[in-house]
């Protein structure tokens, strides 16, 4: 037991043994879902999340020496961003075809994003910076960080709200389309964008490249818009 204890003491100092156990983990769980039929409990970011929580509390390891050695997986986001722009360059030409009705899907989403968590927050009791942080949950979370720290929020509470909404939207999102009689790439992609960032576009490209291409269009422009959505808001209602 001294000897598994010592070479535990060992690999925990080492920076890239968290990135391998990340990076791992997330693998198993791909497997996993894929072996469940792509049931949404058994989404992988979803369980992933889960299973980290429990080795580091497992562990006693602080989340900072955590993210010491994982933070490449943080850096590779913004590579990772910029290249959505790749797989929507292939679909210019339906982008030009459909620009209004994604003009309209992008006001009505945005806005009942932001309406509904304000309705939910007010249902729950929530005032406050609570309630602030709260309102921005549905876009990538440095946009929502900054929307709330602008409005009287909580960033870090946001940022937990944001991670909270795009595991929910990646684990019932296709799933719920389906069951609505939803069947277009396109607007189960844009959807996806609109309502869970980063992670419901990843789900989205599982499902097609398509999809995944119009969940980053949507994912970028309601970020911008909810930019400008959510202080009015607050002002109009007197937050």
């Amino acid at each position: 037991m001294d000897s598994i204890t010592q070479i535990w003491v060992y690999l925990a100092e080492q920076p890239l043994l968290w990135l391998t156990i990340t990076i791992g983990v997330y693998w198993l769980c791909q497997q996993l879902y894929r072996l469940g039929r792509e049931f949404p409990l058994l989404n992988p970011v979803l369980i992933s999340v889960a299973v980290l929580v429990v080795l580091l509390a497992t562990t006693g390891t602080p989340y900072d020496e955590y993210f010491d050695g994982a933070q490449f997986i943080s850096f590779l986001l913004g590579p990772a961003t910029v290249a959505l722009a790749v797989p929507l360059a292939s679909e210019a030409a339906t982008l030009k075809r459909l620009w209004l009705p994604i003009a309209i899907a992008l006001t009505v989403g945005s806005l009942s994003a932001i309406l509904t968590a304000l309705a939910i927050g007010a249902a729950l009791g929530l005032h406050g910076d609570m309630l602030l942080s709260m309102l921005p949950k549905s876009v990538t979370t440095p946009i929502a960080m900054g929307i709330s720290d602008q409005i009287g929020g909580s960033p870090s509470l946001t940022a937990v709200f944001v991670i909270l909404t795009g595991i929910v939207g990646a684990a019932i999102g296709i799933p719920l389309l389906k069951l609505l009689g939803l069947r277009d790439p396109v607007a189960k992609g844009f959807a996806l964008g609109v309502g869970s960032h980063g992670i419901g576009t990843a789900r989205a490209f599982e499902h097609s490249s398509k999809a995944g291409a119009f969940s980053g269009l949507a994912m970028g422009l309601n970020g911008a818009l909810t930019a400008i959505l959510v202080p009015l808001i607050v002002w109009l209602f007197g937050l």
